[in-house]
């Protein structure tokens, strides 16, 4: 069974007899791990009350586009934007119509329209509405428009009748949700990632660390996981639990992050070096708490081993990524480092900034490759962006090794 844990549903129901199965369905979605949230037509009301979905999903229901409310801080879109999948089902002939035309006149083909993240619908209605003519059309436009149709089924319907036009059963619509992170794109490969900060004490209270909260680190492995990679997680003290399906390894300090991943390395296909490694460490740690004395304190820094240098250095290496966090000159800093470490590819983010970085849940990333290739991913959230980062380095890496014998192609 496929799991969707940590993803984001947002669960559309249209007006239809089928709208009875949403709540099987939101069941379902849950058990598999994912957050669930409800978006309702009003025709939907009408079939299956809100209250039930609510206590399923464990979120309040959603109805309106112009909720005094939930608008106050353009609910709709933050809505679009928090999804990694919209589901629609079932979806009634009505609302395809709507959609296909890019209507956005009720809260849900408004999130439909403003969501960069996938849109499937669960076409359910009578037999012979989805053989009409008008409804083969609108599905057309909607495959031009890279929504998943998934379904109908065929069967006995409310009606009467026989033939197709039935949503897909609950668990087929979860399983397809489920397939959609499953990409294969990494089948049979080891990965290699680390996250989180690290910690250099001072004494046995303070240390040096940074604001890395350890969370794009995270959302890279769980996607490489989800692309069929084996994975190990090297972490940096985090808040964060443990990905499951991900062996995580957790250390502190620098030099034990790089000795868990020297000792480890060589078995990874691709290493992706997303933690923020502390370059220096105190060069004493004091055995006892250091008193507060005179006006000034002088500590003594001495430089950290550098990981990803020492991962690249590796003969045979495996396919290495770093990733730079940068204040200014994004680009100039990324390809400089990417030359000093001799990294196959560079991520750059920006920090310090209102839209992403450390500790929040969004970001963006300049990808730089040895070749000076650029790729920009645009702000959204780290999860969806991770995946996305997931795609470029299994092209780049499959790229490069194609014409190579299959048993050495992790070098």
């Amino acid at each position: 069974m496929g799991t969707l844990a940590n993803k984001r549903l947002l669960l559309g129901v249209t007006g239809g007899i089928a709208a009875y199965k949403a709540a099987e369905l939101t069941r379902r979605l849950r058990a598999r791990g994912a957050d669930v949230r409800v978006v309702m037509t009003r025709a939907a009301t009408e079939f299956i009350t809100p209250l039930t979905l609510q206590a399923l999903s464990g979120h309040p229901v959603r109805l309106d586009l112009l909720d005094a409310d939930g608008e106050a801080g353009m609910g709709h879109i933050q809505l679009a934007r928090w999804a990694d999948l919209v589901l629609v089902a079932p979806a009634s002939a009505d609302f395809l119509a709507r959609l296909a035309q890019g209507r956005a006149d009720d809260l849900l083909s408004a999130l439909c329209l403003a969501s960069e993240a996938t849109v499937a619908v669960a076409p359910a209605m009578n037999q012979a509405m989805w053989r009409n003519p008008a409804t083969r059309a609108n599905l057309e436009r909607l495959v031009v428009q890279d929504i998943a149709v998934w379904g109908p089924d065929e069967g006995a319907q409310a009606c009467g009748e026989t033939g197709p036009g039935r949503m897909l059963e609950p668990e087929a619509l979860a399983e397809r949700a489920a397939a959609l992170f499953q990409t294969g794109a990494l089948d049979g490969l080891e990965v290699m990632v680390t996250a989180g900060p690290t910690w250099e004490a001072l004494d046995p209270v303070r240390g040096l660390t940074n604001r890395s909260s350890g969370k794009m680190g995270y959302a890279v492995a769980v996607a490489a996981m989800e692309a069929g990679a084996r994975v190990r997680l090297v972490s940096g003290p985090t808040a964060l639990p443990d990905p499951e399906r991900v062996e995580t390894i957790r250390v502190a300090s620098a030099r034990q992050m790089h000795d868990a991943v020297l000792a480890r390395v060589r078995d990874a296909h691709i290493f992706i070096g997303v933690a923020a490694v502390a370059d220096y460490r105190p060069a004493r740690v004091a055995p006892e708490k250091i008193k507060k004395t005179g006006e000034r304190l002088t500590l003594e820094l001495v430089r950290n081993p550098d990981i990803l240098a020492a991962v690249a250095a590796l003969d045979p290496a495996p396919y290495t990524v770093g990733f730079a966090a940068e204040t200014e000159d994004l680009e100039a800093h990324a390809r400089a480092k990417l030359r000093a470490k001799g990294l196959d590819l560079i991520a750059a983010n920006p920090v310090g900034g209102r839209e992403g970085g450390f500790e929040a849940d969004t970001n963006r990333l300049t990808l730089i490759d040895a070749h000076g290739q650029v790729t920009r991913l645009p702000l959204q959230s780290k999860a969806r962006l991770a995946r996305c980062l997931i795609q470029e380095i299994a092209q780049r890496y499959h790229a490069r090794h194609r014409t190579e014998d299959p048993g050495r192609a992790h070098r």
